[in-house]
């Protein structure tokens, strides 16, 4: 089948990030004078890349080998496989970052870009009946929506964000500089003023009722003063307070609005306000920036998951891998993901740094115990979940194809020995590679899933 072309991508204008910082900064100047130096000076680096931690790195070889419990599972029960062949996404062709599934309706709603194969249609907005009208990249006409978050190379210039800082600091200094200039001048001149009043009250022309006038006055000019900064720091304070409830009030609005993998369905009534898109010609979106590299091949293999049969799964079952926001959902659903090619034996939640020869690799095993009733839950992941290591489900729940997809990244060696390289991800995530995920929806026709069930339970390994 032959893909469609990119649709583009809508949402809010969004000025590049450096950019914005540094006009931020300038107006901040502007607008405050001295204050500016002591809130903005020293604050190198800020308009830098987000790069990930160097804490989440490991070298593959101190991963202990045999925690795999994927491998582990494959040599129990069924011993069949099939292979559905859609591509790689290679020339970036379909890539958003919408989430249909954990975001229904909400464009740019997942914050960091998705890598898509299958169906050329997936966005915010899909669902069944759209899934079923749309063309497919994958060669046996599998109509399924497979897509999980891109990955970054991010190799930043250092220098060139310094100088940018710099330049930004010493705008701030010079507008700083005019502020206090103009300060100094006033200062001056009302010093001459008290002086000419001192002198006018010593040549003898003022009576000491005129001088205990005057002292009254500027007494009173005090208290008006004092009056006037009382009055200003309790409206300033109440400007505050309503500013802080404004952005509880947001927090919470966003909270609750906000979806997530693992998370409760959006009240579809709700409004929401739609989230800036990708920009420039790295498509970056939210705190995610650098070169993408796409897979250089991407396997989708069904397998028997440890079951010793597995009945089909139903049309438009949705299942997610991982979770995108484990770090305010905690640790449950987060999995190992990550490897290097040559040591599949061993899983880690870290970025890998592979030896030379071997590269970057995900693996991606979904869940594949079903309920037998919903192809959704309200949490998206009630209605499907893991088998135990025996490759047994829960009592009322039925063995289905357990789909792994398996990724694999030619990423410079370079890259990898400096850390330089990050998956897309929500920003509380922090380019976590423990946030790494993966979301599947099944639009395969039965005459597809009656092969790929076939294949599983007679022990044949299959490709299309």
């Amino acid at each position: 089948m032959a893909r469609n072309s990119r649709s583009p991508v809508t949402g809010k204008h969004r000025v590049a990030r450096r950019t914005k910082i540094a006009m931020g900064a300038i107006g901040l100047a502007i607008a405050v004078g001295a204050l500016a130096v002591a809130v903005t000076a020293g604050r190198t680096g800020e308009a830098s890349a987000d790069p990930a931690d160097p804490s989440f790195f490991i070298d593959i070889t101190k991963v202990p080998a045999g925690n795999n419990v994927n491998a582990a599972l494959k040599k129990k029960g069924a011993q069949g496989s099939f292979t559905v062949d859609c591509g790689t996404n290679a020339d970036g062709a379909h890539h958003n970052p919408d989430n249909f599934i954990a975001q229904p309706g909400i464009k740019n709603g997942a914050q960091h870009l998705h890598d898509y194969v299958g169906n050329v249609t997936t966005d915010a907005d899909s669902n069944l009946k759209s899934l079923l009208a749309g063309d497919t990249t994958c060669k046996n006409g599998d109509q399924s929506a497979y897509f999980w978050p891109v990955i970054r190379i991010d190799r930043e210039d250092d220098a060139a964000n310094e100088s940018e800082n710099q330049q930004a600091q010493q705008k701030q200094r010079g507008k700083t500089g005019d502020v206090q200039q103009d300060q100094s001048g006033q200062d001056a001149q009302a010093a001459q003023e008290q002086d000419q009043r001192q002198r006018d009250g010593r040549g003898g022309g003022r009576t000491s009722a005129g001088r205990t006038g005057d002292q009254n006055a500027q007494q009173q000019d005090g208290q008006d003063q004092n009056r006037d900064g009382q009055q200003d720091r309790r409206q300033r304070n109440q400007d505050q307070n309503n500013q802080d409830q404004n952005n509880q009030q947001q927090n919470g609005d966003q909270q609750n609005g906000d979806q997530q993998n693992g998370g409760q369905n959006q009240d579809q009534g709700q409004q929401q306000e739609e989230l800036g898109g990708p920009q420039g010609a790295n498509e970056e979106v939210g705190d995610n920036d650098g070169e993408i590299i796409e897979p250089e091949s991407a396997t989708l293999k069904f397998i028997g998951g440890g079951a010793q049969q597995v009945t089909a799964m139903p049309l438009g079952l949705r299942v997610l891998y991982g979770d995108a926001k484990q770090s305010t959902n905690g640790p449950a659903n987060a999995r190992p993901s990550w490897t290097c090619t040559g040591f599949e034996d061993r899983l880690t939640d870290l970025y890998p740094i592979c030896p030379q020869g071997s590269k970057v690799e995900r693996i991606h095993a979904f869940p594949n115990c079903w309920d037998g009733k919903n192809t959704d839950s309200a949490n998206h992941r009630t209605h499907i979940v893991f088998a135990d290591q025996q490759g047994k489900c829960p009592k009322g729940f039925k063995n289905v194809p357990q789909l792994q997809v398996t990724l694999v990244y030619d990423v410079p060696q370079d890259v990898q020995q400096n850390g330089q390289y990050k998956v897309d991800a929500f920003a509380q995530e922090k380019h976590n590679p423990r946030s790494d995920h993966d979301d599947f929806a099944n639009v395969m026709s039965k005459q597809i899933m009656g092969r790929l069930v076939n294949c599983i339970n007679s022990g044949k390994a299959c490709a299309e």
